[in-house]
């Protein structure tokens, strides 16, 4: 079942770079965008940024390494529901979090379309778009300058408008969340055994699921200016993937 996954994976990479027209209603939109899709929750993951190798290559790396003694000790069809059921509660998770940052986006923007002014566009950047500050540096000069000026209003409005659609609609994807579910399921289920570190430093595998853990809950919620990393939906993975692993322990004498 990893060979499958794996081999499922790339070819669907590789049909991404066909730039295929039906591809663009594989990736999991926000709730609130007009190309939501509720299969979108399943399709996701095996979509890759296609820009470079590295997002495909680690989420593979990941399940190589750790999917197959998963799949020895559950099964391949207990392995692939495992797989399926972590990926989706990743993007379950995700979403819930971008409905929330996206409305919150959302409801600035009536704010300040209602009452544009110079210090709330350099509150609205601030808050939502700063990574965006250093380019507008000038522009935020001119507005300051000229806050009763129509044109410069209306750029500002704009932009905010902008903004908010590209918000919306910004498309998630990738296998890290199962990936990170099949990470911590590992560490639950074989807590000692020693991984080479950069094939150098033997580490327990409990200890590199609560760093990633805790890494991830910190940039998950520090949302640093141009992290595109979907950091929700690896703590998702890892969630969803701690209850099905729990459940499944507490029935094992069905299961084994």
């Amino acid at each position: 079942m990893v060979r499958n996954l794996l081999l499922l994976n790339v070819v669907i990479f590789i049909l991404q770079k066909s730039e295929l027209s039906f591809m663009a209603y594989l990736p999991l939109r926000p709730l609130q965008s007009d190309f939501f899709m509720p299969h979108q929750l399943l399709t996701y993951m095996f979509l890759h940024d296609t820009s470079g190798w590295r997002h495909i290559l680690s989420n593979m790396i990941g399940l190589v390494i750790f999917g197959p003694l998963l799949e020895q000790f559950w099964g391949p069809k207990r392995f692939l529901f495992f797989y399926l059921f972590t990926g989706i509660g990743a993007g379950v998770l995700h979403s819930g979090v971008t409905y929330y940052e996206v409305n919150q986006i959302r409801e600035a923007t009536e704010i300040y379309l209602q009452d544009p002014t110079p210090g709330k566009f350099v509150s609205y950047i601030s808050k939502y778009a700063s990574q965006l500050y250093t380019n507008n540096f000038e522009f935020i000069n001119n507005f300051e300058e000229n806050p009763s000026n129509p044109q410069i209003i209306q750029e500002t409005k704009n932009f905010v408008r902008q903004y908010y659609s590209e918000r919306s609609s910004i498309p998630t994807m990738g296998a890290s969340g199962a990936v990170f579910g099949i990470l911590m399921a590992f560490g639950l289920l074989f807590p000692n055994t020693e991984i080479l570190l950069y094939f150098l430093f033997p580490v327990k595998a409990k200890y590199i699921v609560a760093l990633y853990g805790i890494y991830e809950v910190f940039a998950g919620f520090q949302q640093a200016p141009g992290d595109s990393v979907a950091h929700f939906a690896h703590i998702g993975g890892m969630l969803f993937a701690y209850i099905l692993v729990k459940h499944w322990g507490s029935q094992r004498n069905k299961f084994y």
